[in-house]
């Protein structure tokens, strides 16, 4: 007596089977590409995304330093601490990536106080480590403004040891100075007003503010 044997495939091995490509069980052979595609493209916008936080996170120091730097070196001519424009990062952090610290730059009450104010301008514009294309203007029109305070320091001198020679010196399209010094001072006053707006015409303003930025 003999036996025919037939093999049985087990239930484990034919749901395994529908799986694979090729085969007869009826797998479809692009599922498993497709899931490594997939998973593939995950991890490439992981590594993205890490790579754009990590910018972020380098742009934020720098930033904050450089805002810093103005903030310290503005001491009592900065009014308030600095601003900052913030960017969300993948992670949905906000990280700094602007900033700007407003200094008063209004004319002092003489020649000595404006120099010492135009002193301390410059010195907060160009305190950080790389200065800024706007922060080099400020500068700038810090030291335009230095100048013409110490001209009229130069001018108040000689006035008051040679009034023939300090006239000289006078710019001819000045009006004579009044003999009242309360006059003169608000003369002077206008005038380094003038020189401080127009030199700094081409920087951001807002009435006797001026930002120095990152």
């Amino acid at each position: 007596m003999s036996l025919s044997i037939q093999p049985v495939a087990s239930q484990a091995y034919a749901e395994s089977a529908t799986s694979r490509p090729g085969r007869e069980a009826g797998g479809n052979a692009d599922t498993q590409p497709a899931a490594r595609k997939s998973v593939v493209q995950a991890a490439s916008q992981s590594e993205q995304d890490l790579k754009v936080i990590e910018q972020l996170k380098s742009r934020d120091r720098e930033v904050r330093a450089h805002e810093q730097a103005h903030a310290a070196a503005a001491g009592g001519l900065a009014l308030g601490g600095p601003s900052y424009t913030y960017q969300y990062g993948p992670d949905g952090q906000a990280y700094a990536v602007g900033g700007e610290v407003n200094i008063d730059t209004s004319p002092g009450n003489s020649p000595e106080e404006t120099i010492a104010k135009a002193k301390q301008i410059r010195a907060a514009a160009l305190a950080p480590a790389d200065p800024s294309g706007q922060d080099r203007a400020v500068a700038a029109a810090a030291s335009q403004l230095e100048a013409q305070a110490q001209q009229e320091l130069t001018q108040k001198t000689l006035s008051g040891l040679n009034p023939d020679k300090a006239s000289s010196v006078k710019n001819t399209s000045q009006p004579e100075s009044d003999d009242s010094s309360s006059i003169d001072q608000d003369k002077f006053k206008a005038r380094q007003a003038a020189a401080l707006y127009g030199a700094i015409a081409s920087a951001p303003t807002q009435g006797g503010l001026i930002s120095v930025s990152a």
